[in-house]
């Protein structure tokens, strides 16, 4: 089965939001073994609208549809559809029971606009929408499958997952695909594709491998094709437990994993604790750090150092380190480290002291150098780095760099 998204609406054209509905179309389709060969954005137009779906029915089996189906006077899909068709709109009994319901529940009046959601192309199989007020619609014609769901994302989302893809899978004899991802960091694209080529180029036939890079990161899809999703995501699996054999340090996660949930999660399992003190990120380390929920637990403050002033008064960084070494530099990150360690009385502090930029380098310190320190009972580690010259992600860099090496230090120690 072969595939097409169209997406309706004059504010993705001009940029004002984000076509985050047809990236997640496409994961869904692709995950049923599905080929998308056209991803379309158009404008509310009746015109294009005509022309989007006769190129789609001349080369596609399905056509999925979005946006346009509100009640104002400019979400037009309905009626390009029934002009489309050659149909009128009629009352859809169950959706008009439905909007009654619903608009009473909220103490609201169903007024004219409202009911009008009701009315939908005769030819086509209204599809319920418990979320909103506007009903999918389902059309065939010779054979291929067309359907038109709103714009809104939680509204189309759900409608799709209980009632749509259950149907396109049920009628598409295709194989299946199973996706992992693999979240690495501290290897940049073309390194790491170095380091597993040989894993690589022996992968089977139906494996597919994709480098999605991030700053500082990269993430690794593999997709596997098989006769059934549990036998595919069998044959993933083996893949990944050679690939840890070969990068074990590298690979921190897998799918939606964050470096600060890893770093917490080992935290929390040996009950350890944390603290930051910041110049460079400026806070930054740790808005990640308490954005995964439970941080608490090992997580106790932070000191924005940001100010030389601030860096020996509240931290102890000695004048002789600040005048001979200067702010960035190995002597005052690894004295700011040990300093927070102390002061919250914690096991292991992390500590950032950089030049974010885009102004303020020098021949000897130029932009995007990242000083970075982990004080520990036992030993505190440093390291320099150089991001590069864009500011925002100089700071992300740097705070995702401390992480890690956190990270690698409790893989190691504990």
């Amino acid at each position: 089965m072969t595939a097409e998204i169209i997406s309706i609406g004059d504010e993705l054209l001009i940029g004002q939001v984000v076509n985050t509905n047809a990236s997640w179309l496409a994961q869904q389709l692709h995950a049923l073994g599905i080929s998308i060969h056209r991803v379309l954005a158009i404008s509310d137009n009746p015109d294009e609208i005509r022309t989007a779906l006769d190129d789609a029915f001349s080369r596609s089996d399905l056509i999925l549809m979005t946006g346009g189906l509100g009640p104002t006077r400019d979400d037009i899909t309905k009626h390009a559809l029934c002009e489309y068709f050659g149909v009128g709109l009629v009352i859809h009994e169950p959706t008009l029971a439905w909007l009654r319901k619903f608009f009473a529940s909220r103490g609201w009046q169903l007024n004219e606009t409202n009911r009008k959601q009701a009315e939908v192309p005769a030819n086509c199989e209204p599809i319920p929408n418990h979320n909103g007020t506007a009903p999918g619609m389902w059309f065939e014609k010779n054979g291929k499958i067309m359907i038109s769901m709103p714009g809104v994302p939680f509204e189309m989302e759900a409608m799709m997952e209980n009632h749509i893809l259950p149907r396109i899978s049920s009628r598409n004899d295709s194989h299946y695909v199973a996706h992992q991802t693999i979240q690495t960091y501290g290897a940049g694209e073309s390194y790491l594709m170095e380091l597993i080529r040989d894993w690589e180029d022996a992968l089977p036939a139906n494996f597919r491998l994709a480098y999605l890079p991030q700053p500082g990161m990269v993430r690794l899809r593999i997709s596997a094709y098989g006769k059934s999703r549990e036998s595919a995501m069998e044959q993933i699996d083996r893949q990944i437990e050679a690939l840890q054999g070969i990068i074990p340090e590298i690979i921190f996660g897998y799918d939606q994993d964050t470096l600060e949930e890893v770093v917490g999660k080992l935290l929390r399992q040996n009950n350890k604790t944390l603290s930051t003190a910041e110049s460079c990120t400026g806070g930054y380390l740790a808005h990640l750090v308490t954005s995964v929920p439970g941080s608490s637990d090992y997580y106790f403050g932070s000191v924005i150092a940001y100010d030389n002033k601030i860096k020996h008064d509240l931290l102890g960084v000695s004048d002789e380190s600040l005048r001979n070494f200067g702010a960035v530099s190995q002597q005052v990150v690894r004295e700011m480290a040990e300093a927070a360690r102390k002061r919250f009385g914690t096991d292991f502090a992390l500590a950032t002291s950089g030049v974010a930029g885009p102004a303020g380098g020098t021949p000897e310190k130029p932009v995007g150098l990242v000083w970075i320190a982990l004080a520990t009972p036992e030993i505190t580690l440093t390291s320099r780095s150089m991001f590069g010259e864009h500011r925002g992600r100089n700071i992300r860099r740097s705070a995702l760099e401390a992480l890690n090496m956190l990270r690698l230090y409790l893989l190691k120690d504990l």
